[in-house]
């Protein structure tokens, strides 16, 4: 079931496990926010977030190893950042609104943006010639080609260990650069990724620069999530910028993360074959494999990435190549009430432009290697490693021999 967004006075109260005067000095000193429910001034609901938050926080001064452990895991946030923000069921990339950016700003902005905090045009020069050979001798496919790539620039950069923000952004630059030439061939580097990869993987398909604009966008940047962190670990440690990023690739394979647009791809070859969507998806309850592609942690009233992506699905395309994707949405909502999220959306993206195999996936990973960079930026300037301690749960030490060795 979705998480309540708002609550009532009495149920904050007992989430809290205070009165209702406290609850009050609460609201008076900016801690929990609340607004009038309807026209009805003098009855007022509360943010639900605002109470999870202030429980963690008592949580963290009764029981800090605790309250950290769970922090690692949807929790309270761990580490300062000026790049997302997720609050509202909004997502923001420096304040600015990430669904209006996907209708209105190019990918190569978008990532200007969280780089430099300036949303600045992108100049499209020939690709350098390092980059022409690594993009060409990549044979391999999907994320691994995407990795290889990686491997071959820093290799062949001189100065990959210069972590100046200046020089990470022009690194930045290249590695998207690089990325869209292992996709779309070498000389997609001289063109904006999506109208590259359009050109590439939908030719006939104009409409499609738009969305694959669009996809790129909504997955530029997510906040802390694992792969972020990973990334940020890695620069944390002074990994180059090239290394970092081959670390959130690593993680974003994982079948947790990026790697569940796969198994969304699965189901909707499954229902493919079977022509039965109910019978499919109750299937998977029984055997406890569960949905993929339905709900978020962070989203209780449904991810927007997904609900803006499919809205421009529909607006340009036409509606018997949404079908599937409608009938399995219907399906989930009803057995599960939840609301299909950013895998769901690449996958139907996929689905109805005919774009290639696994290009959902690589969709996520060009749009988020953006944020990855991003990250590594604000990592580097923070100068700090990362470096949280374990609560040890294994066997008690052995003692200590009063003789030191006795061999």
């Amino acid at each position: 079931m979705a998480k309540a967004v708002y609550l009532s006075a009495r149920e904050a109260a007992e989430e809290l496990g205070v009165s209702p005067a406290t609850l009050y000095s609460y609201v008076s000193r900016g801690l929990i926010r609340s607004e009038a429910v309807g026209d009805e001034k003098r009855r007022r609901r509360y943010r639900a977030e605002d109470i999870e938050r202030l429980k963690a926080r008592r949580e963290l001064r009764r029981d800090p190893a605790g309250a950290a452990q769970q922090a690692l895991s949807w929790g309270m946030p761990l580490l300062e950042s000026e790049l997302t923000l997720i609050a509202d069921g909004r997502l923001y990339y420096r304040g600015c609104d990430a669904l209006k950016l996907a209708r209105e700003m190019s990918f190569e902005q978008t990532a200007r943006l969280l780089w430099t905090g300036e949303a600045q045009e992108t100049s499209f020069s020939p690709p350098s010639p390092a980059l022409q050979l690594n993009a060409g001798a990549i044979t391999l496919g999907g994320i691994e080609a995407f990795q290889a790539a990686l491997l071959h620039a820093e290799a062949g950069d001189p100065a990959a260990y210069d972590l100046r923000p200046k020089s990470v952004v022009q690194k930045g630059k290249g590695i998207l650069r690089l990325f869209t030439a292992v996709l779309a061939g070498p000389n997609g580097a001289s063109r904006p990724a999506a109208s590259a990869l359009q050109s590439a993987w939908a030719p006939d398909r104009p409409e499609a620069a738009g969305l694959i604009n669009a996809a790129l966008v909504l997955c530029a940047d997510h906040e802390l999530n694992t792969s972020a962190f990973t990334v940020r670990c890695a620069a944390s440690a002074g990994a180059s910028p090239y290394a970092a990023v081959l670390a959130g690739l690593a993680a974003l394979k994982g079948v947790r993360h990026g790697g569940a647009a796969r198994r969304v791809q699965a189901l909707f070859q499954e229902v493919e074959r079977s022509g039965q969507v109910q019978g499919v998806l109750s299937a998977r309850l029984q055997r406890g494999e569960g949905i993929p592609g339905f709900g978020h942690p962070l989203y209780p009233q449904g991810d927007p990435r997904a609900r803006l992506l499919l809205e421009m699905l529909a607006e340009s395309r036409p509606a018997q190549a949404l079908e599937l994707a409608q009938a399995i949405t219907a399906e989930a909502q009803e057995l599960l009430g939840e609301q299909p999220n950013i895998d769901f959306a690449l996958v139907c993206l996929q689905q109805a432009l005919g774009l290639p195999e696994d290009a959902a996936l690589l969709l996520f990973a060009l749009g988020r290697t953006a944020g990855w960079i991003a990250h590594a930026i604000e990592q580097y300037r923070a100068g700090t490693l990362i470096r949280p301690r374990a609560r040890y749960t294994g066997p008690p030490p052995e003692p200590a021999s009063p003789h030191g060795d006795d061999r």
